[in-house]
């Protein structure tokens, strides 16, 4: 048994170098447990959201399968890690938003819930009664003052706005990919923004997709709503980027 062994017993205790260990561990979990990689782009006026759909049984009703959740009219997240945990957090998002409208009749801007989601998140690291959720959630919106709106919120408590985020099982290689494209994201149509996610999913992953294997959802300009793309759409774009390529 190796000497840092005895430091992951509680969440609370810090090994000698410093570590958390079980904070390590839940963001492992959260992207190893599901196996899927998840992207962000965020544009001009719009921000994109992909990610793999997986459906683990064939008995289960593939709409039920989802990884994308709206929280309010305009605001929505890709949650990335254990299923119960991110439906757990998706919960308190839409809570702590309708409590933020409640009290002061506007809706709640993505900043403010992230800081809020992220304090929540951080409480949770420490205290041995309780343990990290293994899940990362990328927020968007599109806020009245300062555009398209993406934060990206992990198990420890950080929270960060992005200008393209990526997270799960290959989040370092997308991560890398959309470096590359960062300077022209801003200036992306809507169209380009989704297809931008679309294309640096397919570039990580190495296939080419269909509709039904992925999520694709968007908000775009100050009135916008937060959707959910149609399968029919979704093969729209992929039809798009094939021409493109061609």
């Amino acid at each position: 048994m190796s000497r840092d062994s005895n430091y992951d017993h509680h969440i609370t205790i810090f090994s000698p170098q410093g570590r958390l260990y079980q904070i390590e561990y839940a963001f492992k979990a959260a992207t190893a447990t599901s196996g899927l990689t998840s992207v962000a782009v965020r544009g001009k006026d719009t921000v994109a959201l992909v990610t793999q759909r997986k459906v683990p049984d064939r008995l289960i009703v593939p709409s039920s399968v989802t990884n994308i959740f709206k929280i309010s009219d305009g605001m929505g997240c890709l949650m990335t890690g254990m299923g119960a945990d991110c439906r757990a957090q998706v919960s308190r998002l839409r809570y702590e938003a309708a409590d933020f409208t409640y009290k002061y009749g506007a809706p709640c801007p993505a900043a403010v819930l992230a800081k809020r989601i992220a304090d929540v998140a951080q409480v949770n690291t420490q205290s041995a009664s309780m343990r990290p959720l293994a899940s990362v959630a990328m927020l968007v919106s599109v806020d009245d003052e300062r555009g398209p709106q993406l934060f990206k919120v992990d198990c420890a408590g950080h929270y960060l706005p992005f200008k393209a985020a990526a997270s799960g099982a290959k989040e370092q290689e997308a991560m890398n990919h959309l470096e590359k494209k960062a300077a022209d994201m801003a200036n992306y149509s809507e169209d380009e923004t989704v297809r931008a996610a679309i294309v640096c999913l397919g570039s990580v992953l190495g296939s080419d997709f269909r509709g039904g294997e992925l999520e694709v959802a968007k908000v775009t300009g100050k009135d916008g709503k937060f959707g959910v793309l149609t399968e029919d759409e979704i093969e729209g774009h992929l039809n798009a980027i094939a021409d493109s390529d061609a």
